[in-house]
C-alpha cells in the first residue's frame, strides 16, 4: 500500500487487487476512520472485469449468474448501498472522511453534494471547457422496476449529469467514525453484447445504462486513451477534493 501526502488530502493507492479485496480495503478505512487526521482519496484498480452492489443487495434477483461466472467476473458487496455497477468501463475511486474533520455532515445528503460538487470541477477540469455539468436535483423514476438496483440505470441525487445522462455515480455509509463514499466514473459506453448475455430474460436494464449514461470518453476508447484519463482524473479528483476541503479551514 502507498501513501501520498496532498495538503489537506492523503492520496492512498492500493493498485490492481479482486473486487473483494478492494472492497474490504474500503471497509477497513471505514472501521479505522476514527483514526485518521486527513480525509483520504483512496485509488484502486481490478484484477479482472468486475462488478460490485450495494450492502441490502442482491444479484442473482437481477444478473445471470452463470453467464457472469462463465466470462471471470467478480461480484463482490460493497460496505455502502445503492445499486450494482460494472467496473468494466468506469474509473472508481473511493473517499473516506473523518467525522472528526469539519466538511463532515450528519446530514449524508450534504456529505453526497460536498464529494460530489469537487468530482464536477474535477470532470469539468477533464473537460477543459465550459459544459453544463450538474448535480442532479432528485432521484430519477426507474424506467422499469429492476433498472432502481442497478447504479447507472437511473440517475439519483446529487449524481454528476450532463445534457440529463449520469457520469458520475456513488454510494456512501455513514458512521460514528466518519463516512465512506465510492464513486464510479463512467469512461466509455456498456458493450451492448456483453450486457446482453448478463440479462438473457429482462433489457430494459441495458436499454436504461445506455440510454442514462454519458461516457466521458464517449462510446468506444483504445486502451491507452482510457490509462490516460484515469491518471488525469486521478490527479483532478485530488486537486478538487483539496480545494474543497480548504473552504472549511480557518
Amino acid at each position: 500500500m502507498h501513501y501520498f501526502k496532498w495538503m489537506q488530502w492523503q492520496v492512498v493507492d492500493t493498485g490492481c487487487k479482486s473486487a473483494e479485496e478492494n472492497m474490504r480495503q474500503d471497509a477497513l478505512l471505514l472501521e479505522q476512520a476514527h483514526s485518521f487526521s486527513q480525509p483520504i482519496l483512496h485509488l484502486y484498480e481490478w484484477e479482472k472485469p468486475s462488478a460490485t452492489y450495494g450492502y441490502f443487495n442482491r444479484p442473482e434477483q437481477f444478473l445471470n449468474i452463470g453467464a457472469a461466472r462463465d466470462k471471470g467476473l467478480q461480484l463482490a458487496r460493497r460496505p455502502t448501498g445503492g445499486g450494482i455497477i460494472f467496473h468494466l468501463w468506469d474509473m472508481a475511486f473511493s473517499v473516506l472522511m473523518p467525522s472528526h474533520r469539519a466538511e463532515f455532515s450528519q446530514n449524508s445528503l450534504e456529505n453526497y453534494a460536498f464529494v460530489n460538487k469537487a468530482v464536477l470541477h474535477a470532470v469539468q477540469a477533464f473537460f477543459g471547457d465550459k459544459r453544463p455539468l450538474s448535480l442532479t436535483p432528485e432521484d430519477a423514476l426507474a424506467l422499469e422496476a429492476p433498472c432502481a438496483h442497478f447504479c447507472m440505470a437511473r440517475p439519483t441525487k446529487y449524481d454528476v449529469l450532463l445534457e440529463g445522462k449520469k457520469i458520475v455515480g456513488a454510494a456512501q455509509r455513514k458512521t460514528k467514525a466518519g463516512f465512506l463514499h465510492q464513486g464510479s466514473i463512467a469512461l466509455t459506453l456498456p458493450t451492448p453484447g456483453y450486457l446482453t448475455e448478463l440479462f438473457s430474460s429482462d433489457r430494459s436494464v441495458q436499454k436504461a445504462m445506455l440510454l442514462y449514461t454519458y461516457p466521458l470518453l464517449g462510446s468506444e476508447a483504445s486502451g491507452s486513451q482510457i490509462l490516460d484519463a484515469k491518471e488525469r482524473l486521478k490527479e483532478l479528483l485530488a486537486i478538487h477534493l483539496n480545494e474543497a476541503s480548504l473552504k472549511y479551514c480557518p
